[in-house]
């Protein structure tokens, strides 16, 4: 007889297929959760000691002493790696120490060279000396001090929170050159940054994550101080530029702090040794169109010079197109 007409066999349950799910519904506990309950709820359930909850208590005080101590061995630098962080350290601090031990020396020279030539020039040449004393504090080779205007400038972060990192929300070099170049314009006699002074050969640039005054390094937050009558000023910066460039940077998470003060004292520069060059005649050779005359540190190609009163920089806007540092 062939399998199509074979006699049926018993009948199947409808949930047949369902065995775990109705064992789950019918069972929705463990045996041993059961047989625990089925204690406790007769009474015969044993009470748990105190000597049961001081070990479960050691028991978890040891296991979290041990994952903490993994997480801070496994955060930890290796050995090799610290060494070279304190030898870097130590050659920073010895560096920055001897640099300053030198900026120390050549402000002490300087000061000596000025007064012998002072002297030498009172003595010889009034009108000379006379000049000198006039074309000093523009110069930046003396300090000064007088009422003026400070304005601060801070790294900041977004207004909405969010995370960037395209550099936006720092300060950068044509935001110093911007305020430096419209206080100038504004009425300031002298100006200076985080304490450096600038002049009319003074270069205002970036480099990397720093901003260099001259080789001088600078971080946020930067001061830049203005001499001069602080009202004047703070209502010319407002119809420049430079003003409305000043006041676009709330929206990049940037503070900006103007305040009026009294007295601001200012160092001075030092002595400036200026190189000038002179065209050739026409019998010596062809004129050296290129022949310009500068000082040192302003002679960098890609280098904006700031002030003298000057107010070249151009671009009030910011960071369209720029790259981020």
């Amino acid at each position: 007889m062939s399998r199509r007409h074979a006699e049926p066999g018993p009948a199947r349950a409808a949930d047949e297929s369902m065995t775990l799910i109705n064992e789950v519904y019918r069972r929705p506990l463990d045996p041993g959760y059961l047989d625990v309950a089925a204690r406790r709820a007769a009474g015969t359930a044993r009470p748990r000691t105190v000597l049961g909850a001081v070990a479960l208590l050691v028991l978890a005080v040891a296991l979290g002493a041990f994952a903490t101590t993994s997480a801070v061995a496994l955060r930890r630098p290796a050995p090799a790696v610290l060494e070279a962080r304190a030898l870097l350290e130590a050659e920073i601090r010895e560096r920055t120490a001897h640099v300053d031990e030198l900026r120390r020396g050549n402000a002490a020279l300087s000061a000596q060279i000025a007064q012998l030539q002072s002297r030498a020039a009172s003595t010889d040449d009034p009108e000379l000396f006379a000049q000198l004393q006039r074309d000093a504090v523009p110069a930046g080779v003396v300090p000064v001090t007088g009422p003026g205007l400070r304005v601060v400038l801070t790294d900041g972060v977004p207004v909405d929170g969010a995370a960037r990192d395209d550099g936006s929300t720092y300060v950068l070099d044509l935001d110093l050159q911007t305020l430096v170049n419209g206080l100038w314009a504004a009425g300031a006699e002298a100006v200076a940054v985080n304490g450096e002074r600038v002049t009319s050969t003074t270069a205002i640039r970036g480099a990397g994550a720093a901003v260099l005054v001259d080789s001088t390094a600078v971080s946020s937050p930067y001061t830049v101080e203005a001499i001069g009558h602080a009202e004047t000023m703070q209502t010319r910066l407002a119809r420049l530029a430079a003003g409305q460039s000043l006041a676009s940077l709330a929206q990049y998470g940037i503070d900006v702090r103007m305040s009026a003060q009294r007295t601001l004292e200012l160092p001075g520069r030092g002595q400036i040794t200026l190189r000038s060059a002179q065209v050739l005649g026409a019998e010596d050779g062809p004129a050296d169109a290129g022949a310009v005359s500068g000082a040192g540190d302003a002679t960098a190609s890609g280098t904006d010079v700031l002030g003298g009163g000057s107010s070249d920089v151009a671009g009030s806007g910011r960071r369209d197109g720029e790259e981020a540092r």
